[in-house]
């Protein structure tokens, strides 16, 4: 699909996908769509909190989330009920797939945090992927997710993680 706004829904349903297996779906509002890059907004997916230490995702948070069809990660900017922007929670995945009402990503395991200033970043998980097998069942999507995992760091080392900015210009 071109990815056009006029011929696109205007909501989907994200499918995250790990290990074959649908870890969460649920709605969201497509704010952008480019034909490359989709952008869409939804509120916090999971039932109650989730606290990582370094950061909280409650009820009421709200993500505007980054997928490209050309890269193997997704950025989530994360801002709490009335618009107070917590950081970016990144998935390694495999480039998005948007057929229609449906936009579908599989998780690659590695993950990184940047807290909204900058001064926190965390990669995560890289001993589930290390015990995934990826490596040795696909050692190209394996060097291509290691390889996104040091992006995101880079880009969020060097304040460049995306912004979803509204039509009138200001951050949301």
């Amino acid at each position: 699909m071109s990815g056009s706004s006029a011929e696109s829904p205007t909501t989907v349903e994200v499918t995250l996908v790990k290990a074959g297996r649908v870890k969460i779906r649920y709605p969201a509002e497509v704010v952008a769509d480019d034909g490359n890059q989709v952008t869409v907004r939804a509120p916090w997916a999971a039932d109650g909190v989730r606290d990582f230490g370094f950061v909280r995702f409650e009820p009421g948070d709200v993500f505007t989330e980054h997928y490209w069809r050309d890269r193997w990660y997704s950025v989530k900017e994360v801002r709490t009920s009335d618009g107070v922007l917590k950081g970016w929670y990144c998935d390694v995945t495999r480039p998005a797939v948007r057929d229609g009402a449906a936009l579908v990503v599989e998780d690659l395991d590695l993950d990184l945090w940047c807290s909204a200033d900058g001064a926190t970043i965390v990669r995560l998980d890289e001993d589930e992927f290390a015990e995934s097998g990826l490596a040795e069942q696909d050692p190209e999507a394996a060097a291509a997710a290691v390889w996104a995992l040091d992006v995101l760091e880079d880009l969020a080392r060097a304040g460049s993680l995306p912004r979803y900015e509204d039509s009138a210009g200001a951050s949301r």
